[in-house]
């Protein structure tokens, strides 16, 4: 990076190519702050990594229940009696049948260890 072509009490006037160098070195600084921050909160049991594949699921639009469910290594009928929730209730939310309440959500979400968010299917937000 050059020397400022400019400089006053208040103001440094840079070239343009040194402009985006430092913005550019900002981004990456926070992009490097934020991976610090997740493997935190993964090292702490505070959040995890999801696979890719589990990602491209979601992203699918498949139902988010069933990809955590599946994720967590759960048969419908183990997250339904985990939920407090008749399995039948389950599949047809899984399926889309049903939109299901919030409080099956609220149950579903505590037994899957992920927050609300995590359950709504995007096509709902």
């Amino acid at each position: 990076m050059s020397r400022p072509l400019a400089e006053t009490a208040d103001t440094v006037t840079l070239r343009r190519a040194d402009y985006e160098a430092l913005l550019e070195a900002l981004e990456e600084s926070r992009d490097i702050a934020a991976a610090i921050a997740a493997e935190a909160r993964v090292a702490s049991g505070e959040s995890e990594y999801l696979p890719a594949k589990v990602v491209a699921r979601l992203c699918a639009e498949e139902h988010p229940v069933r990809v955590w469910r599946e994720h967590r290594g759960l048969s419908a009928r183990a997250l339904a009696a985990t939920a407090g929730l008749a399995p039948s209730y389950l599949v047809e939310i899984e399926t889309g049948r049903k939109t299901g309440s919030i409080g099956a959500f609220r149950k579903l979400a505590a037994a899957l260890n992920v927050t609300l968010d995590d359950l709504v299917p995007t096509s709902d937000r």
